[in-house]
């Protein structure tokens, strides 16, 4: 035997309120309609479970007995419903490693209030690594810079740089400039050195790491480095202007996402609107000089 849950629901809202009228009331419905559906439960079961009469509505025997477990059946019927509603859902980032910055912890809480039945996937590698899960399907979005990948995407802002070093870095009129740099691989670090060679700056290479290496790097007094804005630690300043070395292009950040279903938009509206509100509050780097 299987049991009709809006009957089942007509028979529980009589019982409660003791009356038709009151009960059509609170469902949105007729009386008639009640009524049909508490008859078409009745006969399901074999039995009368509400007594009614011109002057009162009340339960027979049987409908004492029948509408606790009727509550039971009801709120099971609920939990499923809810389970449905709030099923976990996986979605999985890539950031490239030479962008994780103070913006993500901000990012990962905006997530999580957005949709607290989000499991969150946080994948940093480099730029190469992301973009071939991308395309494979096992990345839902990547977060990348412009010169990582030059397909179109969502501009979450600019990625500007400047020259910075420690505040006591002594750099000798004459000498070869101490530089920290990425990898060879890395597009800004050709850059840089294309500028530094086309400006008539002698360099040498005297640290090579990735971007939280370097930031240790020229907190540590070793060198200068061509390094964003948003990652430079707070201990150091900008000292493009102070050894008149050449202005630095900027680049972007950029989201790239295959979904499109709603509440992956909305997730990537919350990822787009971390990046931005932290930008907007991060102070800037002072410059030396």
């Amino acid at each position: 035997m299987s049991l009709d849950v809006d009957s089942v629901l007509a028979f529980l809202t009589v019982a409660d309120h003791r009356s038709f009228t009151r009960a059509a009331e609170a469902l949105g419905t007729t009386q008639g309609a009640v009524s049909v559906k508490l008859k078409r439960l009745e006969e399901r079961l074999g039995t009368r479970l509400i007594e009614r009469t011109p002057r009162q509505v009340r339960l027979s025997a049987q409908g004492e007995i029948f509408m606790p477990a009727a509550r039971v059946f009801l709120a099971a019927h609920e939990r499923a419903l809810a389970g449905l509603a709030a099923s976990r859902r996986r979605f999985r980032l890539g950031i490239a490693a030479h962008m994780m910055g103070p913006e993500v912890p901000v990012l990962l809480a905006k997530l999580k209030a957005l949709d607290p039945a989000l499991t969150i996937e946080v994948l940093l590698d480099n730029s190469r690594a992301l973009i071939d899960g991308f395309e494979g399907g096992t990345l839902d979005a990547i977060i990348l810079r412009s010169d990582d990948d030059r397909r179109d995407g969502e501009i979450l802002g600019p990625e500007q740089f400047g020259w910075f070093a420690a505040p006591d870095f002594a750099h000798r009129a004459g000498e070869p400039l101490r530089l920290a740099t990425t990898a060879p691989c890395c597009a800004v670090r050709d850059v840089t050195t294309r500028l530094l060679d086309r400006a008539a700056v002698t360099w040498e290479e005297v640290f090579v790491g990735g971007t939280a290496a370097i930031a240790a790097a020229l907190s540590a007094g070793l060198a200068v480095s061509a390094f964003p804005r948003r990652l430079a630690p707070a201990d150091v300043v900008d000292v493009g202007d102070a050894l008149g070395l050449p202005p630095l292009p900027s680049l972007a950040l950029v989201l790239h996402s295959s979904l499109s279903d709603l509440k992956t938009k909305d997730t990537l509206r919350a990822i787009a609107a971390a990046f931005r509100e932290h930008r907007k509050a991060s102070p800037r780097p002072a410059r030396l000089g």
